[in-house]
């Protein structure tokens, strides 16, 4: 389909222009179907179009491994490349690094190969995942893209289960066009929900989109003036968690590698162990049914090294529900709920001061902010899916000390309201201006 939609706008632009279109295919079911598109692309051009078909599989016939010479000097390629994941030790990914690049999973793999074999000036249009817009699973490979290609358009689908929905494909996906070696000047974001409705558009400047600042290359996409209106705002607070003198770390309990400490009632030595599902409204509540073990029992020093000393942290869960509102989902851990060491699950993002807890304003003041509309908000402009990454969280930037404690002092017992979450925030920030 992607073939013939291109051959037919040629055709209707570009008359005089002749096209050679090589198609890669390895599904025997759909070869013949492709060979009567291409076929019909040929009777419609009138002898300005010739065609090849490569039986193979895309990885193996762009590299080394069973390298196909028809797949070099493209002007242009158009994709839309399967997602699954490329395991680290798999043939494929090694050879994919032959090429420079380093890609974790086959859309990933396509796209830098699709890169490797344009021409200076060729443009590449895919429809993709947005996952790789940020986040350190994709750093090498966005580096990579970045470096061969200037961005010219990005187009998001605002619904998950519209578009490919027919497929079981649920990712917030988009369609980005770029050019090898082009001008990195200006860039056009477009927003639609799904694939029928009117689409939204916005010329912006490169910096914004990419910031020349960011060492782990983040793509940003503000589709409207309010976006761009909370990313300015972001930007300009005073502080990051390096300033603050904070860390955030994924808990260091993975359970499945600790079976033997898991427990699922009280014993002597056994300490708290917090998973995503006792994060509440604001507050880590423990324990809780939830399927889960809920006391963490060291029995070696490693295991005693997972524990988190006596203190107040702040959590966040590391992957959302499609139900929750937010995309960050944060919580406090109270002390005063029993003394003693805690241990965090694998699935919960923990932030603390070299290893140990926060004081508790700074905790309460810490969950407020990340659970405002604002740090949704923005969060969502660089990332399209529920997962939320220690390396997106030391990338934010945060209010100053003071006004983090004053919010936390500002804060109920429990999470409040939405409203009233952005009403006490906003007052915060309010402050930091007056200040400025």
């Amino acid at each position: 389909m992607l073939s013939a939609a291109l051959v037919s706008r040629v055709l209707d632009e570009r008359p005089n222009l002749g096209v050679h279109v090589v198609a890669v295919e390895r599904d025997n079911d759909v070869m013949p179907y492709l060979t009567d598109t291409l076929k019909a692309c040929i009777a419609a051009g009138d002898g300005r179009v010739t065609y090849d078909v490569i039986d193979a599989d895309f990885i193996t016939a762009s590299t080394g491994l069973e390298q196909d010479e028809r797949l070099s000097g493209f002007d242009l390629v158009i994709q839309n490349p399967p997602y699954a994941k490329l395991a680290a030790s798999s043939a494929a990914r090694a050879a994919v690094r032959t090429t420079g690049a380093d890609a974790p999973n086959l859309y990933a793999a396509f796209l830098s190969l699709a890169t490797a074999m344009l021409n200076q000036g060729g443009q590449l249009v895919a429809i993709t995942p947005r996952s790789f817009c940020n986040g350190p699973y994709f750093g090498a490979f966005r580096s990579y893209l970045l470096d061969q290609m200037a961005l010219d358009r990005v187009h998001v689908f605002e619904s998950r289960s519209t578009v490919f929905a027919d497929t079981g494909v649920l990712q917030e996906n988009v369609i980005f066009s770029g050019t090898k070696g082009g001008t990195r000047d200006r860039v056009l974001l477009s927003m639609s929900v799904g694939h029928e409705e009117e689409a939204s558009h916005r010329n912006v400047r490169y910096s914004d989109v990419v910031r020349p600042d960011d060492p782990h290359r983040f793509i940003r996409i503000a589709t409207d003036e309010e976006d761009t209106k909370i990313a300015e705002r972001m930007l300009s607070l005073p502080d990051t968690l390096v300033s603050l003198g904070i860390k955030v770390s994924t808990g260091r309990v993975v359970d499945f590698r600790s079976r033997e400490c898991l427990l699922t009632q009280a014993e002597d030595n056994a300490v708290p162990l917090i998973y995503p599902g006792n994060v509440r409204d604001g507050l880590v509540v423990w324990p809780r049914e939830i399927r889960k073990p809920q006391w963490f029992r060291p029995i070696t020093d490693k295991d005693a090294k997972m524990l988190l000393p006596e203190g107040w942290y702040c959590a966040v869960k590391r992957f959302s529900a499609k139900e929750e509102r937010r995309r960050i989902v944060a919580a406090v851990w109270s002390p005063d709920q029993t003394s003693g060491k805690v241990a965090f699950e694998n699935h919960v993002n923990v932030f603390h001061i070299n290893g140990a807890g926060l004081d508790r304003d700074i905790a309460l003041g810490l969950s407020m902010w990340l659970n405002s509309s604002l740090v949704d908000k923005f969060f969502r402009t660089f990332s399209g899916h529920t997962q939320v990454n220690a390396t997106d969280l030391r990338n934010m930037r945060f209010p100053d000390r003071t006004s983090l404690r004053q919010l936390g002092a500002l804060a109920p017992d429990r999470l409040p309201v939405q409203s009233e979450i952005d009403t006490l925030v906003d007052k915060v920030l309010d402050m930091i201006d007056t200040a400025v």
